[in-house]
């Protein structure tokens, strides 16, 4: 299954701008599938999948922050535990 990109956009969280491109692939039903690819840092990146492009991008509004709020609380305990 290939990956076809479909738009690249910005999701702004506390201030700071982080790059999302948009992808669609068909199942091998025929069925549409869109996933995202959330840009965080030079090799660092998560991806969200959904049924429709409209549920994604609410996804990622909700799921965003919480993700970066986990990844600071990590960093966090890691310099504590050094």
């Amino acid at each position: 299954m290939f990956r076809k990109l479909l738009q690249t956009g910005e999701v702004v969280v506390e201030g700071r701008p982080y790059v999302v491109h948009y992808f669609e692939h068909k199942t091998a039903r025929g069925a549409r599938r869109f996933s995202c690819e959330v840009v965080l840092g030079p090799s660092d990146r998560i991806i969200l999948d959904d049924d429709s492009l409209t549920s994604l991008e609410a996804g990622i509004v909700r799921l965003l922050p919480a993700t970066l709020d986990s990844r600071a609380l990590v960093s966090r305990r890691a310099s504590v535990a050094a």
